[in-house]
């Protein structure tokens, strides 16, 4: 596929042929890399907008933030609509066997996702249709494979840590991929531990002390 720029309007089009087809629709291979970068960019441009004390300043934050809102509500959709053709596809594929040639707008990421489904459909297919069918029994009982003295060890990378707002900040999302804020300057909060390091670095918040 001829390579794209990432812009509201292509991104919009990507969508609308998607779901307007029944096929899965050719995507550049560096499709989400671009997404992110072009993501990231409208976070920055947002931001810069922010710092900006001014009556048309106020007017642009509103738009971006609406655009913003949009982009990820058509990256989302678009993914869920190639994620169940994809799933689809591999249905049909492990009942018939098929060997057509299926995987050929695919994503890489896309086609990690089909050889996996492949791979588990073809399997319990085996292990309940084809043995129900010769009169096999089927074992139900759950088998757990972690060992009943192994301690699982969290994770502390994630743990909250409470902090000061330095500055009035919007809606943002952060590396968890959740939402967060608004927030005013001086409010005081509890975010996990990877989101606060950003916001440090960014002199946007300090720790509670």
């Amino acid at each position: 596929m001829t390579e794209i720029n990432i812009t509201y309007e292509t991104l919009y089009e990507i969508l609308r042929r998607e779901k307007n087809r029944a096929e899965l629709q050719e995507l550049d291979e560096l499709f989400y890399q671009k997404l992110v970068t072009y993501i990231k960019e409208k976070y920055e441009i947002l931001r810069s907008q922010e710092q900006k004390d001014s009556i048309f300043t106020t007017i642009e934050v509103q738009k971006t933030r609406k655009q913003i809102e949009n982009i990820q509500k058509i990256t989302k959709e678009l993914y869920e609509k190639r994620e169940s053709k994809i799933i689809q596809i591999a249905l049909i594929n492990s009942r018939t066997k098929s060997s057509t040639n299926d995987k050929k707008f695919m994503l890489n990421l896309e086609k990690n996702v089909y050889d996996k489904v492949i791979q588990n459909l073809d399997k319990f297919r085996v292990e309940i249709l084809h043995n129900v069918i010769l009169g096999k029994l089927i074992e139900t009982t759950i088998v757990k494979n972690e060992p009943k003295d192994l301690k699982k060890v969290e994770n502390p990378k994630n743990q909250a840590k409470e902090v000061v707002f330095k500055q009035k900040m919007s809606k943002f999302v952060g590396t968890d991929l959740n939402n967060y804020g608004p927030y005013e300057k001086g409010d005081i909060a509890q975010l996990p531990e990877d989101v606060t390091t950003l916001l440090i670095k960014k002199n946007q918040v300090e720790e509670k002390k």
